[in-house]
């Protein structure tokens, strides 16, 4: 069952769209509620926190009822008929800024970050599960995932690239105007992407049609343990979602050019072009031993970095910041295609594959990952003193290169000691 080029494109264009307020959230958010909006390092840091409580409900039930529901439209396609509308909304809403009351302002911030927490599931779960269900062929759908990671890199680079010029455009010297016209515009094209998505995929798989409970989904997952040790996996991508909340700190201070950010999104973009050669690295060795010396080459460049190339040498940074770059976009998506074997034996095991369910783990451990990330930004700022729109002290300089350039390492570092416990093969 082959998947035509136009419906591979099609697909990615959805997880593109998708992905730019993915980006947006995961990067900008901190810097709005601490620099726009005024909100201190140490409270924007609890709304991640709670917010991620609030996934840890929502996520499983949402993705639990999708599980249970077919339409005459399919499974997964008709959430992505509608739910672009929503997050688009959702996400300009966290970058506007009202003049409230201090207390006032908290709540605004941590609801509208929620209300794109929730909107965000309901576009993702569906969006991922998709790939479960459009073919039965394994190496397509390894195909899928390779796609659907390369448009999440895009995705999610394309903020970083556009934010810093958009900004200054638009905003004609206010911050404030900038980040919401930015964000409105990059929403417009979002959506736009995501119908096209919407517009040109299609569902193949036939499901069971026996009705299966609430109950019967939470058990399915329940007993696909290789599952909980991706999603653990998948968790350590924290320490790059530190490193990229940290990167506009970094080029603003250390290397006094906020406008280098761009060509850090860039570098991103390019880097996540690596993930076309993924299916043919797949026909000579498996998913996990590829992870494997990904994350170890991850290691060792990122020692060298740190330790003896620094931020003196422009050139030289970026080389090895696209060197990176480019083993953190092959590595996690290949951890989204162990996902998808997962869910094969989910199958073997209790006869219901529960797409949806297994893919709200990725989506849940994904917002976690960048909630928590951004509650250990805050920590990081408060450790290393930092201080909004002054002048930073030495060790503060130091802290950023040190999380932008080292941090994830031990991420990488993780992954290995996880993924040692994982010994299930896709059939």
């Amino acid at each position: 069952m082959l998947i035509s080029l136009k419906e591979r494109f099609a697909y990615f264009c959805y997880g593109t769209g998708q992905c730019i307020s993915f980006g947006l959230a995961g990067s900008f958010t901190m810097i709005f509620y601490t620099d726009i909006f005024g909100i201190s390092a140490a409270t924007a840091s609890i709304i991640f926190l709670v917010a991620r409580a609030w996934d840890a409900l929502i996520d499983p039930l949402v993705a639990g009822l999708m599980d249970t529901f077919h339409s005459k439209h399919g499974k997964f396609k008709i959430y992505l008929k509608y739910t672009p509308f929503l997050v688009a909304f959702s996400t300009i809403l966290c970058f506007t800024k009202f003049d409230l009351h201090d207390t006032t302002k908290i709540i605004y911030a941590a609801g509208t970050y929620m209300l794109w927490g929730t909107f965000y599931a309901m576009s993702d779960v569906p969006f991922w599960s998709m790939s479960a269900v459009m073919t039965s062929n394994p190496l397509e759908r390894s195909k899928l995932v390779s796609y659907a990671g390369l448009a999440v890199s895009i995705g999610i680079a394309i903020p970083l690239f556009v934010m810093p010029l958009m900004i200054n455009y638009f905003g004609k010297g206010n911050l404030e105007n900038g980040y919401l016209y930015s964000t409105a515009i990059l929403m417009l094209i979002a959506l736009v992407l995501m119908n096209f998505g919407y517009r040109n995929t299609k569902e193949r798989v036939q499901h069971n049609e026996s009705k299966i409970s609430l109950i019967d989904v939470f058990k399915t997952i329940l007993a696909n343990k290789p599952l909980f040790l991706i999603l653990l996996a998948f968790f350590t991508n924290l320490f790059t979602n530190v490193a990229s909340a940290i990167a506009v700190y970094f080029f603003t201070y250390n290397m006094q050019n906020v406008e280098y950010l761009s060509m850090y999104g860039v570098i991103n973009i390019f880097c996540a072009l690596g993930l076309i050669g993924v299916p043919f690295l797949l026909d000579i060795i498996s998913k996990k031993k590829l992870i494997f010396l990904l994350c170890y080459a991850d290691i060792v460049l990122r020692l060298i970095f740190f330790f003896f190339i620094g931020y003196g040498n422009t050139i030289s940074f970026f080389i090895f910041i696209a060197l990176t770059g480019i083993i953190y976009a092959i590595t996690w998506p290949l951890l989204s295609a162990m996902i998808v074997d997962t869910i094969d034996y989910a199958a073997q095991k209790t006869g219901n594959r529960c797409e949806a369910i297994m893919f709200a783990g990725q989506t849940f451990t994904g917002k976690l990952a960048i909630a928590v990330s951004g509650g250990v930004t805050g920590l990081v700022l408060i450790i290393i003193g930092y201080s909004a729109n002054h002048q930073q002290t030495s060790f503060a300089l130091n802290g950023l290169f040190f999380s932008l350039a080292l941090l994830p390492a031990l991420g990488s570092l993780l992954k290995i000691i996880i993924l040692k416990f994982y010994n299930y093969d896709s059939i």
